[in-house]
């Protein structure tokens, strides 16, 4: 990896790479090495006040929110194009800041370039405009783009949740100030340089790292219309609280604890390596991964030994190697973290099935084993809260209504599986949970072509799908003479 890549001491701000304000720099470490990879400069809010007043000039004055849906699509799509080539790099970039695994990478990089393909294509026959006839009475409904974004991403899936803002955003005709999480900020500026190749109008994208006192500048500063975050529920009420000080939009995807439901129907063995493969992605880093195993008490036993076996035969190691499937937590914190959710056992009363300790080969890095909790009341606080490591917690159930009940049992309600013999019944168990997607059979639905997001302490608002585009649109009515809406085209 170049020193150019990794070692970055500049911002890019108003169509430039420019230098920082201050002189403070962060040191970004390699979550398996526990050694330095790579530097970027830290924003002021200075910087920030910089970036913020470039995305306005840009939108109030630029041609960005003027061009033609199809001239902004064609532009994306050209993105789109380029991120394709540059997603090896981006991919080899991830390993070193944030850990993730060689062997999952190209994951994550399937939900960045297409993304911007996808929301290029919306765009050229999206209804921008919809004209309403009455009588003697007459409008036009427009959708306009909703201003200058704030977009706050998280250190798990950097670009990945990047682009999930940024494209839809600059689709409906906003501008953009970005800040990348001081964990893993390199991926996202191999993103700015694509979009200042393809040819985005100086202003229209902002890159700042920086840390939370910044971010909470640039959340507040009267420049922004819109946040859209990405992080810990915890984070995502502050801002939510600060944007409402405001009337300033907002939307959020936040935390998940999220449930999948074996039915007894199902092919046991079969689904069980599927959920414990799902919830070791990312080392267990990632907000919709069913961290609750739901299974019929009559297969408890069953369960429970398939899933440790499938946890223990998963590879662990350097994430640089192609055969690892689970790498380092990003962070010592954060293992620190995952490792006092399993040292409550003897508090709680669940026990360790498999794993739970720090695997032996791997003297250095943030590394935990995959994990089976077995003996899981959904009460208890493994089952409640959040660990975001590689730890599933196999809870049983005995009806139906039973099951329901637990996968319901929780503040969060982000993501949800079924998993039975007979859709039919699947699908009827799937409308009754309270969560923002549920599949069926499967771990993945088919993005980008469908919403994502949240019910209950899981956020507001939805990204992906048209609906993700919309989130980005403020709706305005124009009143006008019924002749004027003959024959109007968008």
């Amino acid at each position: 990896m170049t020193d150019h890549v990794m070692y970055r001491r500049e911002f890019y701000i108003g169509g430039e790479w420019v230098k920082p304000a201050g002189s403070e720099v962060l040191k970004v470490v390699s979550p398996s090495t526990e050694e330095v990879v790579g530097e970027v400069p830290v924003s002021t809010t200075e910087d920030i006040d910089r970036a913020v007043a470039a995305a306005r000039a840009a939108f109030d004055d630029g041609p960005w929110p003027r061009m033609t849906p199809n001239e902004r699509a064609d532009v994306l799509a050209r993105v789109a194009e380029l991120l394709g080539t540059r997603a090896p790099q981006i991919a080899e970039v991830l390993v070193e800041e944030m850990g993730v695994a060689i062997s999952q990478a190209p994951t994550q990089m399937a939900h960045v370039g297409p993304v911007f393909g996808y929301y290029a294509e919306l765009i050229r026959d999206f209804p921008f405009e919809r004209p309403v006839v009455a009588g003697r009475l007459a409008a036009l409904v427009t959708e306009e783009p909703v201003g200058v974004v704030a977009a706050i991403v998280p250190w798990n899936a950097p670009v990945t949740l990047a682009a999930w803002k940024v494209a839809p955003a600059l689709a409906a005709g906003c501008t953009v100030v970005l800040k990348p999480p001081p964990e893993s900020p390199l991926s996202n500026y191999i993103l700015a340089e694509v979009l200042h190749e393809a040819g985005l109008p100086a202003g229209v994208f902002n890159l700042v790292p920086g840390g939370r006192e910044v971010g909470e500048h640039l959340v507040t500063h009267p420049g922004t219309d819109k946040v859209a975050f990405t992080g810990s529920t915890a984070a995502g009420k502050r801002i939510m609280s600060l944007c409402g000080n405001q009337v300033k939009r907002v939307s959020l995807e936040l935390g998940g604890k999220s449930a999948g439901i074996v039915l007894d129907d199902a092919d046991l063995p079969t689904v069980i390596t599927s959920l414990v493969g799902w919830g070791m992605h990312n080392a267990g880093q990632v907000c919709a991964i069913q961290t609750r195993i739901l299974v019929p008490r009559s297969r408890y036993a069953q369960a429970l030994e398939a899933a440790a076996a499938k946890a223990s035969g998963t590879s662990v190691g350097d994430p640089h190697d192609p055969s690892t499937v689970v790498g380092p937590l990003v962070a010592q914190r954060q293992r620190d973290r995952v490792e006092g959710y399993i040292g409550l056992a003897a508090e709680e009363g669940f026990r360790v099935v498999s794993g739970g300790g720090r695997p032996a080969h791997l003297p250095k890095g943030w590394y935990v084993e995959p994990t089976i909790l077995g003996d899981v009341d959904n009460a208890m606080r493994v089952a409640q809260e959040e660990i975001f490591g590689p730890v599933l917690c196999v809870i049983p159930y005995d009806t139906d209504d039973d099951a329901i009940r637990i996968a319901n049992d929780s503040r969060y309600g982000l993501a949800g599986s079924v998993w039975t013999g007979d859709e039919a019944r699947g699908l009827g168990i799937a409308r009754r949970l309270r969560t923002g997607m549920v599949t069926i059979n499967t771990n993945y639905p088919p993005q980008p072509l469908v919403p994502f997001g949240g019910f209950k302490e899981s956020g507001i608002g939805r990204e992906l799908g048209p609906e993700g585009l919309r989130s980005y649109l403020e709706t305005r009515t124009i009143g006008v003479s019924p002749a004027l809406m003959k024959g109007h085209a968008r």
